[in-house]
């Protein structure tokens, strides 16, 4: 059965899309990728022009991968640049490229979406042809759940390749307490006094769920969300109306905590929720002081999965800061489909190599952890 492609979900019914998600995780609901799309934060003048890949079968949604033709490499979190200069030095068109990813977020979770192994073999045993009607250098699929990774696993010609993240597990904790009293002395007091001088600065939280925020609230947000940009001379990948149309479409799914002083918004973390996951994104602040990115980012988001009996909070990419307060090394999964045979050789060297260096650094991360030895 040949593929179809898409360059915008508004053509599929969010029904069937969302049927095909077994989860609970938000990020490849209808809801988050048409907002994405609708609001302007992807297409041509981006890099990222919509094109997912769809099985129809008798008018019913049966396979999807919802993917992205890409003319650079940025927002990915899985580095290829290196792959395409290395192209571009031996007259190799690397770009344009297809990527099977959550746009702008280095999140892991389902990428092929379908009721059964044997549906979603059918999509990935048509994409080679995909790609070389098309043009495409390759395919990538970044950050992959179990039930892509068993499916891609039976595929010709595909390439793993392995990352390190810092999740934090709740593991039943009563209270912050209770998870302090798991860690060595030393760490729970660096962790307390961290949370005290915060509090010493005046700063107080205020957590808030999508539809609870105000326009004028949102303005915020997206403010501090831009800020982290603007710092560095950049552009913010989202623009103000994603944030819009996704307290709109999936407010359920949204939690904000403000930072505040005297009342005033100083600081912001987004997050969402979904299955037994918290998902710290998007941070930004107006005004410094000290400590207070730990505390909105990693603490309160401890906080509130303690008291919300949220299994896994994931705040992000990154990990030195995360791994000495608790967050614990996780091994995340690409696959890589190359078709010039050369580029793909040379690729299957590198990450045999570097599958080698990132399991060992997150065996020395692992030791590193802070909680007491039992």
């Amino acid at each position: 059965m040949p593929l179809q492609s898409l360059t915008s979900l508004a053509a599929v019914d969010p029904q069937q899309w969302d049927g095909l998600l077994s989860d609970g995780q938000p990020f490849l609901r209808h809801a988050f990728l048409s907002a994405l799309e609708d609001s302007g934060s992807l297409g041509p003048n981006s890099g990222w022009q919509a094109e997912h890949l769809l099985h129809v079968q008798d008018g019913r949604l049966i396979a999807a991968l919802p993917s992205y033709r890409k003319w650079h490499s940025y927002g990915e979190y899985v580095f290829d640049h290196g792959w395409a200069d290395a192209c571009a030095r031996a007259g190799i068109e690397y770009y344009p490229k297809l990527l099977s990813a959550v746009p702008f977020s280095p999140v892991s979770g389902a990428r092929l979406l379908a009721a059964s192994l044997e549906d979603g073999f059918e999509l990935l045993q048509s994409l080679p042809g995909y790609l070389e009607i098309e043009g495409l250098s390759s395919a990538h699929i970044n950050f992959t759940d179990a039930f892509t990774d068993a499916a891609l696993a039976g595929q010709a010609g595909w390439l793993q390749r392995l990352g390190c993240q810092f999740h934090w597990q709740n593991r039943g904790y009563r209270d912050f307490q209770d998870f302090l009293d798991t860690l060595s002395s030393r760490k729970r007091k660096q962790m307390r006094k961290e949370r005290e001088q915060v509090a010493g600065q005046g700063i107080e939280f205020e957590w808030l769920e999508g539809r609870q925020l105000s326009e004028a609230q949102w303005d915020f947000v997206y403010a501090c969300y831009a800020n982290t940009y603007a710092v560095r001379r950049q552009s913010p990948y989202l623009t103000r109306a994603f944030f819009s149309l996704l307290a709109e479409r999936m407010p359920e799914a949204i939690r904000v905590v403000l930072a505040k002083q005297n009342a005033r918004p100083v600081a912001m973390a987004f997050s969402l929720i979904g299955g037994d996951s918290f998902y710290g994104r998007y941070w930004g602040c107006l005004a410094e002081f000290d400590r207070l990115h730990f505390e909105t980012c990693f603490y309160q988001g401890m906080d509130y999965a303690i008291a919300q009996g949220v299994q896994r909070f994931d705040a992000g990419a990154q990990g030195e800061h995360k791994l000495i307060r608790g967050f614990e090394p996780v091994i995340t999964r690409s696959w890589h489909y190359l078709r010039h045979p050369g580029l793909k050789a040379a690729v299957k060297d590198f990450l045999q190599q570097e599958r080698a260096g990132v399991l060992a650094y997150a065996e020395e991360a692992r030791a590193a952890l802070p909680y007491r030895q039992a």
